[in-house]
């Protein structure tokens, strides 16, 4: 067989990249070595050049959910006092913090924490009370929201020298010496993961699209936990590649008729994934644009900028900004429609969402629909709801079509 034959589709190996992350992290604790819980938008150049294994309590969480055991890890934390209006990762984690296991998804328990807050605020309450019930040192890096277009040097400084802060300190709890030299590799190595994963999601563009939009959902998780490494960076070019030969070839991984393509804001509601896809799927609807997964690409030249582009993230990002990216998206990639997700967990980001309806409704021209959700929390989510709201976009944007297509024949 040739070597292109022999060779595993990229979403095989992005699958199998994310579970070695895991299973690297309980082979160093086997050793010893000290292992870290950390959050999903931590620099991961710091503990990727360092050697410092760790894994993600959200990416936990979120696997957790996709295989039907969030439920009572809720109400396991929810039976020990936590607020069910609290981010449904949390109280996943609290449970499992308790439980120290898990059939769905098993992680190894920490000795250390990395936080930061251009996630939410949540995040760092979140984090000093498992430092606190736990006994174990929390290292945080405060990355403020950012108020203007561009991030200023003034914050720019600001983060530098927490970056630089939380490196002497690791070196102190783990052992393990930062390497300079490591360190422009794992850069390069990350640049290269974060423009092979947007330039596949960029192949949403073409009509019709060679992917799914839940494609990124499934892919995504690379981009989160092993985005400085080699095999990260080739595995997403390898994606990119499929994409394009796709594209050629006329086929797509959206195993349907693709009549009408929308935007889908928000995090995927993880525990009915299969629900949200198939209701869209039978009635030919693709996801051809979101920000979510994309938004674990970081670009940068050099460490300032580095600096700056964890303040983009969406939720710390300043909200022109966050406007403006789904804006150009939706208009590149011709949706005809927005499906909006008001996320019960993720008050930060849900927050923001009626006005960013409101805008993508007038600067596109397209209909949106909002449904209650959760990321996590089975209990948030409505079929019914969910299959009315989607029904009655459906109906607009074929009227929408219809009209479109008698104004071109007049």
């Amino acid at each position: 067989m040739s070597e292109q034959a022999e060779k595993k589709p990229a979403k095989i190996i992005l699958r199998e990249l994310a579970a070695q992350a895991t299973q690297d992290a309980w082979d160093a604790k086997a050793r010893g070595e000290k292992v870290g819980w950390c959050a999903s938008n931590f620099p991961q150049e710091i503990t990727t050049t360092m050697g410092i294994p760790v894994v993600y309590p959200e990416n936990q969480g979120a696997a957790i959910a996709a295989k039907g055991g969030a439920l009572p890890m809720c109400e396991l934390a929810e039976s020990m006092g936590y607020s069910r209006d609290l981010c449904s990762y949390s109280r996943i984690n609290f449970a499992f913090a308790k439980l120290k296991k898990s059939e769905e998804q098993d992680i190894p328990q920490p000795d250390f924490l990395l936080c930061c807050n251009n996630i939410c605020n949540c995040m760092i309450k979140w984090y000093e009370n498992l430092a606190l019930e736990l006994d174990i040192p929390l290292l945080l890096i405060d990355i403020p929201h950012l108020d203007a277009f561009e991030c200023d040097d003034d914050r720019i400084k600001y983060i530098r020298a927490q970056f630089d802060d939380c490196i002497v300190k690791l070196e102190k709890i783990t052992g393990k010496k930062w390497d300079e030299q490591k360190f422009k590799e794992v850069m390069a190595n990350s640049q290269r993961s974060s423009k092979g994963w947007l330039k596949a999601v960029d192949y949403m563009k073409y009509t019709p699209s060679p992917l799914s939009g839940f494609d990124i959902f499934n892919h995504m998780a690379v981009a989160c936990v092993a985005r400085g490494t080699q095999e990260a960076a080739e595995a997403f070019e390898q994606l990119a590649e499929e994409y394009d030969e796709a594209v050629k070839a006329g086929t797509s991984t959206f195993k349907a008729q693709e009549e009408y393509r929308v935007l889908f804001e928000g995090i995927a509601c993880w525990a009915n994934l299969s629900y949200t896809f198939k209701t869209l799927k039978n009635l030919g609807v693709n996801v051809t644009a979101t920000i979510y997964g994309p938004a674990f690409s970081f670009l940068y030249d050099n460490v300032d900028e580095l600096m700056a582009a964890y303040s983009y993230v969406p939720n710390s990002n300043c909200f022109d900004r966050e406007v403006e990216l789904r804006v150009r998206d939706a208009v590149k990639n011709n949706v005809e429609g927005a499906v909006i997700h008001m996320n019960r967990s993720c008050k930060h980001w849900s927050g923001n969402l009626y006005e960013l309806e409101r805008r993508l409704r007038e600067q596109v021209g397209i209909p949106t629909v909002v449904f209650d959700g959760d990321q996590a929390d089975p209990r948030n989510f409505s079929e019914a709801q969910y299959a009315t709201r989607i029904q009655g976009l459906v109906e607009i944007m074929a009227e929408n079509k219809r009209k479109k297509g008698a104004m071109t024949y007049e």
